[in-house]
């Protein structure tokens, strides 16, 4: 089959996508997650798709399991794995509401990665309508809490991918069009500091600022940032009356690292800041998710060359890199599996309020997915 020849209709993808992206999904809110499970679970429902829904835990909203029996009845197949959760709290659409201003489509999420997910799935609906040759069974696991590192999870992605041959995600393409071979290694970090409370009016001298002693750290936490591994403090969160002398505050940090013994020597740096000195004040550094650091294997290069190959038919140049950021590629990635991630719409802004994608890429990933999906057996 000709994957130039497919018909994808960019107006019709975006009406189809429009309802993800107003289904707002942040991570905490796992009612709202759940309601954007509800949603892709209907459109892969209406493909064909055996839908199974898997609870969550630790806080976190359900997965989706989706499963089409294409190809061979039985055996390893191809896992497209993705996540609905977003960082964009409720409310977000009053200020990113969805809106294409000419080659540019905009909403919270859409580019981070809802967009992406939505073009492997309507690459299958394309094939199925074509009635074309897919010679492995299809699955998509979708998740609900990639954008604060997969704690509830890492163990559903891993097990399902055991089960597969083939891992593609749809995450971002990277800013040339490319996809990526290997992810960065990332550790997170809970941070406490201890203070000594007292009244901020009548005797301030008596405290101790739980807030002073996290904003003092700040600076030696990201000072520590060198070329081969960053750190950075992301989260804080301190004090509950303004006429107290704060006795707690909370933060979260981020390491990354392009190699794993370098996030292993700053792990060891980042704990040894912890201190529980009474007078001074206590700081607590505990260790939060990591993700391993992700080399490409010769499986996931010999699938890269597939998807380049396809990406020439189509016109387009396909390079690939190791990238920071992490994905849950970084767990499939190291367990001996082809593994292919950058696969989603080209775009800008993840995170951000300007978040949005470029719409004529819609249809040129969605003809690349379809083209692997095609290819591999």
């Amino acid at each position: 089959m000709d994957v130039t020849k497919l018909p994808f209709d960019t107006d019709a993808m975006l009406a189809g996508l429009r309802p993800w992206v107003e289904c707002e999904s942040p991570t905490w809110d796992a009612a709202r997650v759940g309601a954007m499970m509800d949603v892709a679970a209907r459109d892969l429902a209406l493909l064909g798709a055996r839908i199974e829904r898997i609870g969550g835990r630790m806080g976190f909203g359900d997965c989706v399991r989706a499963s089409f029996a294409t190809g061979k009845a039985s055996g390893p197949g191809i896992l497209i794995m993705g996540h609905l959760d977003t960082v964009h709290p409720v409310g977000t659409l009053a200020k990113l509401p969805w809106r294409r201003e000419g080659d540019k489509c905009y909403g919270p999420g859409i580019f981070d990665m809802k967009a992406g997910n939505y073009i492997a799935l309507e690459a299958v609906r394309q094939l199925l309508r074509l009635n074309a040759t897919i010679h492995l069974p299809i699955t998509f696991l979708l998740t609900s809490d990639e954008e604060v590192g997969s704690p509830s999870t890492r163990d559903l992605i891993e097990a399902e991918a055991a089960r597969h041959k083939y891992v593609l995600v749809p995450e971002p393409a990277r800013p040339n069009g490319g996809v990526v071979t290997g992810r960065y290694a990332i550790a997170r970090f809970n941070l406490e500091a201890i203070g000594r409370p007292s009244h901020a009016g009548a005797r301030l001298a008596e405290g101790r600022s739980a807030i002073r002693i996290m904003a003092d750290m700040i600076p030696q936490i990201e000072s520590m940032t060198t070329s081969d591994c960053t750190f950075s403090v992301g989260v804080v969160h301190g004090g509950q009356w303004v006429n107290c002398v704060s006795s707690s505050c909370t933060g979260e940090a981020l390491s990354m690292a392009k190699k794993q013994e370098d996030l292993d020597r700053g792990v060891e740096r980042m704990l040894a800041l912890s201190k529980d000195n009474r007078n001074d004040g206590q700081f607590i550094v505990t260790r939060g998710v990591t993700r391993p650091v992700w080399e490409a294997n010769a499986k996931t290069m010999a699938l890269y060359e597939t998807a380049k190959g396809i990406a020439k038919q189509l016109g387009l140049d396909l390079p690939h890199q190791s990238s920071g950021g992490g994905s849950d590629g970084n767990f499939t990635g190291p367990m001996d599996l082809a593994t292919l991630d950058g696969l989603g719409v080209r775009g800008n802004g993840a995170h951000t309020l300007d978040e949005h994608i470029m719409v004529d890429s819609l249809a040129e990933r969605a003809r690349l997915m379809a083209g692997i999906l095609l290819s591999v057996q």
